[in-house]
Formats: structure tokens, C-alpha cells, sequence
């Protein structure tokens, strides 16, 4: 009897499909579950992975190493590479005894780049089979509802070569560029250095210097004074602003003149009215992107989280695959059926109802395709308990969906030329006439409204007050998470799956720091060094070529080694020239990486001697952290920290004069505020109480 194995990426979702298949009978290995499906007289076994359960590592080498450039590489299981892939061991042993049952094999782990690469690890490496014999196929899936499932496993595809030699390519390119480059950094600042471990690679050097170059623009930009002239009017006892039709006076001369002649003014005249409708469109449906910086614009949710939170979604089946590129939603997924299992969620019955009533059902659908994957869309079924946040996500996502089908909503400009005293000013309004597909997706709407009075050409208006004010132009804004993300994405920098994480590696490198995104001082010097000794590890224009060289590789019209050759050979010679200057970089940023430490490790001011700073220390001998002054031996405060935990400074002060810090512990979602004062007053009140 043939034995088929169908490898899912992750414990739950190998639950899914099994159930989807048929009536599963669940078993366990050293507590890894697999389940065990009769599928048409055929035995089919669902095993999952826990992700990459496959990792890429210089060959013959283990341990921390400064050596480069090093091409030798091979793909080992995680658990024996990463100490923080222990875990995975079971999976990959559980899969190894099980690929020896078997003499078919699926890989049902997500359809895209990453899910080929992890099921093909699998089967090419812990069950030893070739996925170019036949016997191994891929399941398409976008949904992990039963119908979904079952028609992707009636109509296997064959092994897709394209997306998984297209990952395979860039787990290859991103190995050869972040290690290479890691460790010719980290080679440099080794030489009479101990500090922290820097990092760069391939996409995270462009995205850096993109945060680098925006604040370098904010430090040189030299404000410009300008004057304007903003008034209060009212219209029958309505208010109203208008601004001078100057709008900004670049002369002060000119400003003052203009002042002079309508200041005291009582009255001003509607010498011209101009009103204009226009259609605004419904929105497209989210791909990744777009639900990223949605949710962070109106939820306040991290990029990085709306994703890990999406997946949750997806895996509880209750929206569509989100690691998508497309703004598009096909008649083939079923708007009608969608929207009536929604109806059946009572927060949604009224909106899936106005939905269902229009004569055509056709989404706004954009223009950004994804041969895998369409566009975020809710399946219908009912959530069960949600957190908070995934509950926002969600409802996000349902009324982006139901928005997507409205139509046009109306929205109105008014532009009205007042003379006062012969002066010309303009009040402008814009107001919605018929909401129509913003009923759909409130409260997420964020549009300004502004009504000006009803008031008509030759009518005459009251002049509250008219101010002179002096103000400067501003510098560009720095990059929020979203915005961020949004510009590497325009620049193809790369992947929808990766930014958020790019991002967050940036901060957690000390690169960057808070809201909105600010480059560090160790993050700027390191884009100023590399920029000076070896531009070419920050050139986007390189990354960009290989992503688009990958999307080649995906069509089949290129060979893997074609582009990975390209990659070793620039990179040696990026590393050659890094050599010959490594002494001058290593140079270069110690300075600004000690200015680093000392920043992180200061938590604010001795209150004993005013004069330095409490630092983090460690006792050589016992290696323990305490709070010492920066002006030892002359200011000999101390005080003790706790031993666990990470902590983090903040701005807040005891009304002792101690600094108060954070305590993040392990497991804890808030953190422990901590007075650094062991005799603080405040501390003995509470423990007498």
C-alpha cells in the first residue's frame, strides 16, 4: 500500500490539513504529534516542521569565527548550528523515521519562497528524496478552510523548482553577504576592542543608510523664516479660517505691508466662490504592506506584529495567506459566499448586508500581482477568542474587505476668495456628500473634514481677528516603521516577508532607536565609515539587481550558480578592498561604539555628586552588575541591580533623586519600575506597610 508523507510547516496547521483530509488518527514521537489519515484507500501521514528546520553553515567549521570571505557552505539541521534551535531536533528526527514509511511526499507548507524552501529541506534532507523524480508534489493553498484544502490536495502540482531554487538562491546570497560582511565589521573593531557585535548584510546596509541619509538630511537642514497671515471669520454666527492668499511671505517687508492694510478690518467680502465634486474611489485590498502600515497608522501595531499577529489569523483560518504582494482579489474566491458567512458574525450583519444588496459584486482591485498568493481577505468563519489586538486586526481586515466593494464616496471642495480691505484671502473646506464605502470601513476613514458656511459670491463675512505670525520651515520627517517599509518596498529592498524584520535587527543593532525611527550615533558613523572605505556593501542598486535576477530564477530563465558566482565574485573583491582597510575602519568606529555602550549603560544622573553619571558596571571578579558613578574614584556611589532581566533606562526620576529604571524579565509583558535607590524613602514606607 503506498504511504504518502505531507509535510506541514507548522504543528497546527499539519492538524488543519490532516482534518481537512479526512478523520485524522493522532500519534506522537518523543511529543511531536503527526496524524495519520485514510485519503481515498491511500495512507497519508501529516507531519509538521516548526519552520527553517534546516540552516545554512560554513562547512567543517563550528564556533565563532573572524575568517573571510568564506563560499563553503552546506544546509545542517538547525538544532545543531543555533543553540536557540534545541527544539527543533524532535521534528527533524520524528520526519526522518517517518520519510522511511513513506515512497510519496508533499510539501504543504506555505505556498511562497520560504514555505518551498522549508518543505524542500525536508524532503531532500531529512527524508533523502530527490523532488525531481516525481514522487514529490506541492499542495497550492491560500486558506486553511476544509474546501481549500481538499482541492489543493485533489489537484497536487508538481514540485515547484522555481520559487524553491529562487529561496534557496537568496538563503545562499544572504549567508554569503551577512556573514562575509559581519565579520569583516567585527574583524576591524576586534583589534584592542571588547564590545558588542555588529552586523550588515545585504538588504540591512541599504535600509540603514536610507535611515542615515534622512537624518543626516534633518542635521544640515538650516530652517528658513516666513510670515503668514491667518484669520479668523464667521459667516451668521458659523466660524470659519482663512489664510492670506500669499499663504507664506518669504519678505517680512511685504508681510508687514499686507498687515498694516487689514488689520482692523471688520469685514470682508466673497469675491469668489468655487465648489467641485469628486469621486473617491474605495480603497484596494491589503497585501502585506498595505496592512502594515494600515495598522500602524490606525491601530498603533508594529509592522512586525501585525505580521506575527496575521499569521495567527491565518493558522486559526480565519483570513487568507498575508505574506502576499497582491492588491487583488479573483471572482474565484467566492465574494458571495464570503460575505454571507460573514453576515453571520452579528457586528458585520448590517455591512455584509448593504454589500450583498449591490447589483455587481466587483472589488476596487489594484494593480500589484502575486502569482501565488491573491490579495488579504477574511474566510467567513467566526473567530473564537481573540486577544485584543488580534480582534483589531481582524476587524481591520473584514471591513477593508466589504470596503473594497463599496461604491464611490462624494466628496465636496469649496474655495472661497474673501477681500478684506483689498487683500485677498482664501478659506478652503472639503466635506463628504455620500459616505457610501466609508460606512463600511469605519473607523478606519481618516480624512479631514472641513464645512465653510453656506455662504455665496457678493455676501458679506465678519472679520474676527487677523494675527502676523512668524514661523520656519521644517525639516524633512524622520521614517516611521511603516514608512520605512513602504520605501523599500518602492525601491524593491528586499522581501514583503523580510523588511519588518530588517527593521527590527536595526534597532536591536543599536543602529537606530524610537518613534519615529531616528539614526543612533554608532549607526550613522557606521554608514559614514563603509560609505568611506566600501560604498559598495550599501549600494542598493546591487541588492535591487539580485532581487530582480531572483524573480528570473522563479520564471526559470536563470540558473541559481549564475547568480550566486556573481555574488562570490563581488564579494571578494568587496572583501579584499575591506582588508586592505581595515585597520582605518576598526579605527574609526571604536570611537563611536564606545559612545555607544557608555550611552546605553547610562540610566541618568548621580544624585550624590551631581556631576556623573550612574553606569551600568560589572565586578571583575564576580561578574555581577551594579550602578557605579561615572566619576569614580572621586564619587564612590554605588548601588546594587538585579542580576536577571534586561534593563532599560528611562527619563523619569524618583522623588528621591535616583533615577527609575525598567526591568524586562522573561516572560513579563510589563516591565518592573525600579527605583536605583537601595535606601530610597519611598521603598522602606511600602515594605513597613
Amino acid at each position: 500500500m503506498t504511504c504518502q508523507l505531507i509535510v506541514a510547516e507548522k504543528p497546527k496547521v499539519a492538524k488543519t490539513i490532516a482534518s481537512a483530509l479526512g478523520k485524522p488518527t493522532a500519534k506522537a514521537k518523543k511529543k511531536v504529534k503527526y496524524f495519520e489519515v485514510d485519503a481515498g484507500g491511500k495512507k497519508v501521514i501529516v507531519a509538521p516542521a516548526v519552520g527553517h528546520v534546516y540552516t545554512l553553515v560554513e562547512k567543517g567549521k563550528s564556533g565563532w569565527n573572524l575568517e573571510y570571505p568564506v563560499f563553503d557552505i552546506e544546509w545542517v539541521p538547525s538544532y545543531t548550528a543555533e543553540k536557540g534551535a534545541k527544539f527543533t531536533k524532535d521534528y527533524v528526527k520524528n520526519l526522518e523515521e517517518l520519510g522511511k514509511q513513506c515512497d510519496e511526499f508533499v510539501n504543504a507548507c506555505d505556498y511562497d519562497v520560504e514555505g518551498s524552501v522549508i518543505g524542500y529541506n525536508v524532503i531532500a534532507h531529512a527524508v533523502g528524496a530527490n523532488p525531481k523524480d516525481g514522487k514529490v508534489k506541492r499542495m497550492h493553498f491560500s486558506t486553511l478552510t476544509k474546501g481549500e484544502l481538499q482541492n489543493a490536495y485533489k489537484n497536487l502540482e508538481d514540485f515547484d523548482s522555481g520559487q524553491t531554487n529562487a529561496g534557496l538562491t537568496r538563503h545562499v546570497l544572504d549567508w554569503y553577504y551577512g556573514i562575509n560582511l559581519s565579520r569583516a565589521l567585527n574583524s576591524a573593531l576586534r583589534k584592542g576592542f571588547r564590545g558588542p557585535t555588529l552586523s550588515v548584510g545585504r538588504v540591512q546596509g541599504p535600509a540603514l543608510k536610507l535611515i542615515v541619509d534622512r537624518e543626516l538630511e534633518i542635521q544640515k537642514f538650516v530652517p528658513v523664516p516666513y510670515w503668514q497671515l491667518p484669520a479668523l471669520m464667521a459667516f451668521q454666527n458659523q466660524g470659519f479660517e482663512a489664510m492670506h492668499k500669499e499663504e507664506k511671505f518669504w519678505e517680512k517687508e511685504k508681510a508687514e505691508q499686507a498687515f498694516e492694510k487689514c488689520k482692523g478690518s471688520k469685514q470682508g467680502t466673497i469675491t469668489k466662490l468655487e465648489k467641485k465634486q469628486f469621486k473617491q474611489n474605495p480603497p484596494n485590498p491589503f497585501d502585506l504592506t498595505a496592512m502594515q502600515i494600515e495598522c500602524h497608522g490606525c491601530l498603533g501595531i508594529s509592522p512586525k506584529k501585525t505580521l506575527e499577529i496575521a499569521q495567527v489569523l491565518y493558522e486559526q483560518s480565519l483570513i487568507s495567506y498575508p505574506r502576499t504582494s497582491s492588491n487583488q482579489l479573483p471572482p474565484a474566491i467566492g465574494y458571495k459566499k464570503i460575505l454571507e458567512s460573514l453576515s453571520t458574525q452579528g457586528q458585520y450583519a448590517n455591512l455584509c448586508g448593504k454589500v450583498l444588496g449591490f447589483e455587481v459584486l466587483k472589488p476596487n482591485n489594484g494593480k500589484k500581482k502575486d502569482q501565488a498568493h491573491p490579495a488579504i481577505y477574511p474566510t467567513g468563519l467566526t473567530p473564537g477568542k481573540l486577544t485584543d489586538q488580534e480582534y483589531k486586526v481582524y476587524d481591520i481586515i473584514v471591513k477593508r474587505f466589504l470596503a473594497t466593494f463599496g461604491e464611490p464616496a462624494i466628496r465636496e471642495t469649496v474655495k472661497a476668495e474673501i477681500d478684506v480691505n483689498g487683500e485677498p484671502f482664501i478659506a478652503k473646506g472639503t466635506r463628504t456628500v455620500e459616505k457610501n464605502w466609508h460606512e463600511l470601513y469605519e473607523p478606519y476613514v481618516k480624512l479631514q473634514e472641513t464645512t465653510l458656511p453656506g455662504f455665496s459670491e457678493g455676501e458679506v463675512v465678519d472679520v474676527k481677528n487677523i494675527s502676523f505670525e512668524e514661523k520656519e520651515t521644517q525639516p524633512p520627517k524622520r521614517y516611521t516603521d511603516s514608512s520605512i517599509i513602504s520605501e523599500l518596498e518602492k525601491r524593491n529592498l528586499g522581501t514583503k516577508a523580510t523588511r519588518a524584520g530588517i527593521i527590527e535587527t536595526l534597532k536591536n543593532r543599536n543602529y537606530v532607536s524610537g518613534k519615529p525611527l531616528q539614526a543612533t550615533e554608532l549607526g550613522i558613523k557606521t554608514v559614514s565609515t563603509l560609505d568611506k572605505y566600501s560604498p559598495e556593501i550599501l549600494d542598493e542598486n546591487l541588492t535591487r539587481q539580485f532581487e530582480e535576477e531572483m524573480e528570473e530564477v522563479i520564471a526559470g530563465k536563470k540558473e541559481p550558480s549564475q547568480i550566486e558566482d556573481k555574488a562570490e565574485e563581488i564579494l571578494i573583491k568587496i572583501c579584499n578592498k575591506f582588508k586592505s582597510k581595515e585597520q582605518n575602519i576598526g579605527d574609526e568606529l571604536q570611537d563611536s561604539m564606545r559612545k555607544a555602550r557608555d550611552e546605553q549603560n547610562t540610566v541618568g544622573k548621580c544624585p550624590v555628586c551631581n556631576e556623573g553619571s550612574l553606569m551600568i558596571r560589572r565586578n571583575p571578579k564576580t561578574k555581577k552588575r551594579f550602578l557605579g558613578c561615572s566619576k569614580y574614584p572621586d564619587c564612590k556611589n554605588t548601588q546594587p541591580l538585579p542580576q536577571r532581566g534586561t534593563i532599560k533606562k528611562t527619563d523619569k526620576v524618583c522623588e528621591c533623586g535616583y533615577p527609575i529604571i525598567n526591568v524586562w524579565t522573561k516572560g513579563k509583558k510589563i516591565p518592573w519600575k525600579l527605583c536605583t535607590n537601595i535606601k530610597c524613602p519611598l521603598k522602606q514606607l511600602n515594605q513597613k506597610k
